[in-house]
């Protein structure tokens, strides 16, 4: 974290501080294109996003990459006293851990609900147990807390030019829109941990079935039913976007060419889909390089100008 950034945020005391940089060095060290992209954001904006993507990738990786031996029960444990600390830490308002630190002084700070924070561990304990959603409405429990409240989250950090409430509909959607677009991205690796994130009855209208899917991602081959599943599931997810789109120009100025950078590279994903005839099992679909490094380049020069034109972001 560099002292213009904690700075520009009110960030004082050398613990806080230091929590703060631990944050921003695991971002950088793990989530290499978000860090990027909060390049583009305000320097006050930057810790409190670091502090909350560190913490989302501490959780995740509990449950993603367990530790050798660990069973679900043992890391549902885990998760357990985790979140029973994290929640008393939250109330106290502070953490011995850097990285809860970090977090809880950004909850403060932006008035974060706490619900927000329950909801995604809530669905951090689905991924032991639940290895596939049979309706649509049984997969929108879990990105409600996996996804949805990650937008409301970075809402206030963000800043809007209408009352939060009207713009948090619109963050929640984006949420969704992107998780949704993993999940069709990443259809092969999440059925080698086992687990599939498409509706069940959605698919079997199509035809398909998680042994056809298995025969799919196996052969890396596509058949007539998964293309027409997929193409179904793409659709869904356009509507989201759509959904999700006018919460762009609900932002701050400042913010949105972020946001707007994120919601085209990420639609970008659903065009690669689209590319190669929706075979997701051939490899993974990627934004080529020139294309994320131009839509970088125009967002960064847009984001200078909306913050010399708007420099407040609250």
């Amino acid at each position: 974290m560099t002292r213009r950034e904690l700075d520009a945020a009110g960030i004082t005391g050398a613990g806080l501080r230091e929590a703060y940089r631990h944050c921003r060095e695991l971002n950088a060290r793990h989530g290499r294109t978000y860090f990027l992209a909060t390049r583009m954001l305000a320097p006050a904006q930057r810790p409190a996003v670091h502090a909350l993507y560190g913490f989302a990738r501490r959780l995740d990786d509990l449950v993603d990459e367990p530790a050798p031996g660990a069973t679900p029960d043992s890391i549902a444990a885990t998760l357990l006293d985790v979140e029973e600390r994290f929640l008393k830490e939250l109330a106290a308002g502070t953490s011995d851990d850097p990285l809860r630190m970090a977090v809880i002084d950004t909850a403060t700070r932006h008035g974060i609900p706490e619900p927000y924070f329950r909801a995604f561990f809530t669905s951090m304990r689905m991924d032991l147990t639940v290895t596939g959603y049979p309706t649509r409405a049984a997969l929108d429990e879990y990105v409600h807390g996996s996804a949805e409240v990650i937008g409301l989250q970075v809402l206030p950090i963000l800043g809007t030019v209408v009352p939060r409430a009207e713009a948090a509909p619109r963050a929640a959607a984006l949420g969704k829109a992107f998780q949704l677009t993993n999940f069709l991205r990443d259809v092969a690796e999440d059925l080698e941990r086992g687990r599939v994130y498409l509706p069940a009855d959605e698919l079997a209208a199509a035809g398909v079935d998680r042994d056809r899917l298995a025969w799919c991602a196996r052969t890396r081959r596509l058949d007539p039913a998964v293309r027409r599943a997929l193409a179904e599931q793409v659709a869904a997810t356009r509507r989201v976007y759509a959904e999700a789109r006018p919460g762009i120009a609900m932002l701050h100025p400042a913010s949105r060419p972020c946001v707007r950078t994120a919601y085209v590279l990420y639609g970008g994903i659903l065009d690669r889909i689209e590319a190669v005839d929706y075979n997701v099992f051939g490899g993974r679909a990627r934004v080529p390089r020139h294309r994320r490094l131009a839509a970088a380049g125009d967002a960064l020069v847009r984001a200078q100008w909306a913050r010399r034109r708007h420099p407040a972001v609250t």
